[in-house]
């Protein structure tokens, strides 16, 4: 495995991060005069700039998680979060990532804003990396594996033993997206995060948490390279009323393991149900807020669903998906309105 630091771009190694007037002056308080950041001075909630640093959440986050604050760096979403480490890791035109189709589809779309060659391993036939091919794969300007655990579309995790084959392996960063980990029996890579430098590990408060509506990522990794992330973020990432409603929910942990479980009970419901439906060949094994179904004809049973109110995702075009569908796990009664209609196809 590399030293870190040499990973990183050589102008990422020099590069000085912007210095907002929050960052420069850290001890406010509510009842000081504030006249350095040319700020609108009338209330409003939200006339002031937020903290560049999301202090309180990353509070929060730390204590849920069992992890350091500096290991924390929040992003506009998932995606800014990946956007950064493209741009801290890998030299355009130079550089390379490794992705396993199928998988999160803006892992490519990235790499082609981002001016970097994508090696593609497939999975096989079980939806598991293969581990021998990755690592062959690889070569001295591969910056970056992403392994999205539970996967997306397929639902399911990761063998751990070929995951920590490929962290101790790989020459570069492993990036593991647990956008849904909260519906996976599995642990947490976050709870290793300190015996691997190389690892990096996302996750969200769009599924578990409900707030896909407010954009908010989450990743964790070693103090070096959250500091790293830090220098190139934008200063105010992540507005106030994010902030606010983040704040909200992981205050009410309860209510949203209530609904985790909720979810769960559904997703069991749901596909033994589906396993009844006489078009439906395979329903495979969830991990995720979603069931992975491969059908007679994706198409045709995908345009029968829209014109009776139904969006499901289809997913034939994917690799190891040809007639596929994907179903998120709705509420009691909109599942029960899937089956239903299912049965009348």
């Amino acid at each position: 495995m590399k030293d870190i630091n040499d990973l990183l771009r050589d102008n990422i190694k020099t590069i000085k991060a912007y210095s907002s007037a929050r960052d420069e002056y850290k001890d406010a308080s509510s009842d000081m005069v504030f006249m350095d950041a040319n700020e609108n001075p009338f209330q409003t909630n939200v006339n002031r700039y937020p903290d560049p640093q999301q202090s309180l959440v990353k509070d929060y986050l730390s204590e849920i998680k069992g992890v350091l604050t500096s290991q924390i760096l929040l992003g506009n979403g998932s995606d800014e979060v990946l956007d950064l480490l493209f741009r801290a890791f890998c030299e355009p035109k130079q550089d390379n990532v490794i992705t396993l189709p199928p998988t999160y589809g803006m892992y490519s779309v990235l790499a082609d804003l981002n001016a970097i060659e994508i090696k593609s391993v497939l999975l096989d036939e079980y939806f598991e990396p293969k581990v021998s091919e990755i690592l062959s794969t690889q070569n001295v300007n591969s910056k970056i594996l992403f392994l999205c655990s539970p996967n997306n579309p397929t639902a399911n995790s990761f063998n751990n033993n070929k995951v920590e084959e490929l962290i101790k392996n790989f020459n570069g960063i492993v990036v593991i997206d647990e956008a849904y980990i909260d519906f996976s029996n599995q642990e947490s890579w976050v709870s290793r995060l300190n015996e691997f430098s190389n690892l990096i590990v996302t996750q969200t408060l769009s599924k578990a948490y409900g707030l896909a509506g407010i954009r908010l990522g989450v990743c964790f990794a070693s103090e070096f390279i959250i500091s790293v992330l830090n220098k190139i973020k934008p200063p105010y990432n992540v507005n106030q009323l994010t902030q606010d409603k983040a704040i909200e929910r992981l205050t009410r942990l309860n209510k949203v393991n209530q609904e985790v479980d909720s979810i769960l009970k559904e997703r069991d419901q749901l596909i033994s149900r589906l396993s009844d439906i006489s078009f439906i060949n395979t329903v495979y094994p969830s991990d995720a807020n979603f069931v992975l179904v491969k059908v007679d004809d994706a198409n045709m049973r995908y345009s029968q669903l829209i014109k009776k109110g139904i969006v499901a995702r289809n997913r034939t075009t994917q690799p190891l998906c040809k007639n596929c569908l994907r179903f998120t796990i709705g509420t009691k009664k909109e599942n029960l309105t899937l089956i239903t209609t299912l049965n009348q196809l």
